[in-house]
């Protein structure tokens, strides 16, 4: 059963790898949830900082310090690490098994992969899992281009009718490569720039496979994803397009009647734009019709909906709380 957080009670929450940038992202939500307390932070190469001396729009907010130690008791822990890190954190640093996981990176995503040890993790992507999400004990939380991109294809999967190739062009802001400096995050090459990568072959087509199968068993049409990076610093933009014989009203009507239940994903009819989303949990949906193809915008900030704020609303469903407690957030749209 879900567990119900009484008000008297909050939610003792770890976070491990809290310098970086879904670990501050996790801070900012927390410090200000009404139903958490932060027990710990942890952050090795920051042990004994301020977190406001490493996150410095958190002075006055906190007084908290990184810790190298990892306190047992707590009620959830956010694995905020790179890609192979929570596996490697999770083998060297056993878990008392009545501590809820919410992993943020990749390791634990696909079905394969989703047995640890002793824990199993759920595809955390509340559109497509809510229910199972409410009673599990471990959350793999999505990607941020699989979230972008799954948001605007779940419906059609839903009522089957997905029976064509996808194609997929999709950019995202600096943060989406995390904090680790490379040649393509530095500024004077990110800037007033724009490059593909992985073209056909990223990672995230695997667990965008996975649902999509979830949802439409037959489905064998090829995904073709052209990942971009952007010269701006936070948000994904996709826009993907398939045959299909839904008129646009068929279609509208189809992703609205999908989404009425979910809180944070809205289907516009008038045409969208990265800052109506950025700094919210929101995901935003337009959609158009040209010929036989129907053509679908899919916006969201890639930390928040992409990572952070995603684990949060998985936090929320997993201890029987509001689904968008703490995530009502301002979209900086200027």
């Amino acid at each position: 059963m879900t567990e119900q957080i009484v008000n008297s009670k909050k939610i003792k929450a770890g976070i491990i790898g809290g310098a970086g940038y879904t670990g501050g992202e996790m801070l900012r939500i927390l410090i200000n949830h009404p139903n958490v307390e932060i027990a710990f932070v942890n952050s090795s190469s920051n042990a004994g900082n301020l977190i406001s001396d490493v996150h410095t729009d958190l002075f006055g907010d906190t007084d908290l310090r990184f810790i190298n130690e990892i306190p047992q008791h707590i009620d959830v822990l956010f694995l905020c690490v790179g890609h192979g890190d929570a596996k490697k954190f999770l083998a060297a640093n056993p878990i008392n098994e009545n501590i809820k996981i919410i992993d943020l990176s990749q390791d634990f995503r696909l079905t394969a992969n989703a047995k640890f040890e002793n824990r199993e993790f759920v595809y955390g992507l509340p559109e497509l899992n809510r229910d199972t999400i409410k009673t599990a004990k471990n959350i793999a939380n999505p990607g941020c281009f699989a979230t972008c991109i799954q948001l605007g294809l779940l419906p059609l999967a839903a009522k089957r009718l997905i029976k064509s190739e996808v194609h997929i062009n999709a950019t995202t802001g600096s943060t989406g490569a995390g904090q680790s400096l490379s040649t393509t995050s530095h500024f004077s090459w990110r800037n007033n720039n724009l490059s593909i990568y992985k073209a056909f072959e990223h990672q995230h087509l695997n667990e965008i496979g996975e649902s999509l199968v979830q949802l439409q068993p037959s489905i064998s049409e090829v995904l073709n994803f052209i990942p971009q990076r952007g010269a701006f610093t936070r948000g994904i933009l996709a826009s993907m397009y398939v045959e299909s014989d839904l008129t646009l009203e068929e279609a509208q009507k189809l992703y609205e009647e999908y989404y009425s239940v979910h809180p944070f994903t809205h289907v516009s009819r008038k045409n969208i734009d990265l800052k109506q989303v950025v700094n919210t949990n929101k995901a935003l949906i337009y959609i158009e019709k040209h010929g036989n193809k129907l053509f679908i915008i899919s916006i969201i900030d890639n930390l928040l909906k992409g990572a952070s704020g995603q684990a949060v609303q998985n936090m929320n469903l997993l201890f029987g709380l509001e689904e968008t407690a703490g995530l009502k957030l301002k979209a900086a749209n200027f």
